[in-house]
């Protein structure tokens, strides 16, 4: 029977038992750690090494880990910074069986949650974990505190914890409030819609409409006739007066989307728009008061379009007052995985599904560029959980033309990517290290200048073994 302060009995108990690994090159200590752990209920893992360690902190998330510091190859302190770098909330307690604090101390200062010496009695192990998955839940909860955030800023659709996120979503919240003009710079598919829906949403303009229009897919003429709207008589087939979208829009924002496939002329008539908040429809001489907010986005390089002069400095201005960039998927991989998560959620809901992402599919996934960024992570997501066998998406259910995780081998035509040129690279690099270093990992993480992590991860990526 689990002792007090244990993981409690019941199905709804076992299915969220906290998940220890207990590292040990020596078996016979490991073994009995882990068997006391288990008669607490905690669902306990075992690994004999640092590269152990590693790789199934790689592969499965973690409360709890429990390491000894003197091992072979990675030490105590590189499964420490490995599992930090993986899961910062995962709590790490070293096991020192030397009778010293200096190592201890060591790993306290690089992050360790606590530390144990050997050797130690049941209940002092169980008092450091029962702690230790405390301090746990209270990291989980402060994250919490970010989901309620981001729905209460109703910022949902705007998966990612990334630096670059964090920075956008910071920048989004602060200018929402204000009427000040906003550009959307991004590659296709960063999402910048997205954001100025979420800038729409937090403004108090958000009882009235978001309206948004793709300048590039309306011919010039339509464009100004359903922007500004037209007089009875304007044109062929303008036989009675017709409101705007501007008018229609008032009080509300108005998104212009790819900007910079519009002429000069219909430029010079959005100036207006923006300095004057006034319209005159097509056709007219009188003026029309309009009160939107506008919000613009483009892919291109405004600044070449303006030195080329296709298109207005002066508009530039007028719309760069707060400037945002959504920032390319490459840049912030480690946003793919909530991404995919995402993406996923969405299609379960929509076809009552049950997939799951396998933790293959996910590195297969996060190893490429998506040049197409989160549309066409999105599109990849959903012909993988279409075209799945079962419930678990596998590696080789997501289909991916070319990048980061294509094969190394030379295709037919005996061109690389990039991606393949980089990964060859990477793996001779890694290879001549290894052979100087005499296979020792940490040794060849500072010569490369990577954390150990990284260079593990790396090695599992280009099918590297140690030997």
């Amino acid at each position: 029977m689990p002792g007090e302060g244990s993981p409690a009995s019941g199905p709804e108990a076992r299915q969220a038992r906290p998940h220890i690994l207990i590292v040990d090159d020596q078996r016979n200590m490991r073994t009995t750690t882990a068997l006391v752990l288990r008669q607490q209920g905690y669902e306990v893992f075992e690994a004999e090494s640092g590269e152990a360690a590693l790789s199934r902190l790689l592969s499965e998330p973690f409360d709890i880990v429990i390491t000894d510091m003197r091992m072979a190859a990675l030490d105590g302190l590189a499964v420490l910074r490995g599992a930090l770098e993986i899961s910062p909330a995962t709590q790490v307690i070293v096991m020192t069986g030397y009778g010293t604090v200096e190592n201890a101390v060591e790993a306290m200062q690089q992050g360790a949650y606590d530390y144990i010496s050997k050797p130690f009695k049941e209940g002092e192990l169980l008092m450091r974990v029962q702690r230790a998955l405390e301090r746990r839940r209270l990291m989980v909860d402060v994250s919490l505190f970010t989901d309620e955030f981001r729905q209460r800023y109703k910022l949902d659709n705007l998966v990612g914890r990334s630096t670059p996120m964090r920075e956008l979503l910071a920048k989004v919240v602060r200018v929402a409030p204000t009427d000040v003009t906003v550009l959307i710079t991004g590659e296709s598919g960063t999402g910048k819609e997205l954001i100025a829906r979420a800038i729409h949403a937090n403004s108090r303009r958000t009882s009235r409409p978001f309206v948004p229009v793709n300048c590039a897919a309306i011919s010039e003429t339509l464009l100004e006739s359903e922007l500004f709207g037209h007089v009875k008589g304007a044109f062929t087939g303008a036989v009675k007066l017709r409101q705007g979208l501007l008018e229609e829009a008032s009080g509300g924002t108005f998104f212009f989307d790819e900007i910079a496939e519009t002429t000069p002329a219909f430029q010079a008539k959005l100036l207006r728009v923006i300095q004057e908040h006034e319209i005159r429809r097509v056709g007219d001489n009188a003026s029309i008061p309009v009160d939107v907010r506008v919000i613009a986005a483009t892919n291109k390089d405004l600044k070449q379009a303006i030195a080329e002069k296709r298109f207005r400095e002066d508009l530039f201005y007028r719309l760069n007052v707060v400037p945002l960039h959504a920032p390319p998927l490459r840049e912030r991989k480690e946003d793919i995985p909530l991404l995919a998560h995402h993406f996923l959620a969405r299609f379960n809901q929509r076809n009552t599904a049950r997939r799951m992402l396998t933790h293959g599919a996910l590195q297969k996934l996060t190893a490429y560029d998506f040049p197409g960024n989160a549309r066409e992570l999105e599109n990849v997501v959903e012909q993988a959980a279409a075209l799945a066998r079962n419930d678990e998406i596998e590696a080789e259910d997501v289909s991916i033309d070319g990048g980061a995780s294509a094969s190394l081998d030379t295709p037919p035509s005996g061109v690389r990517t990039l991606a393949q040129e980089v990964d060859k690279a990477e793996r001779r690099a890694i290879e001549s290290a290894m052979e100087r270093n005499g296979g020792q990992l940490e040794k060849v993480a500072r010569e490369l200048e990577v954390s150990t992590t990284t260079l593990w991860r790396k090695m599992k990526r280009l099918g590297l073994r140690k030997e």
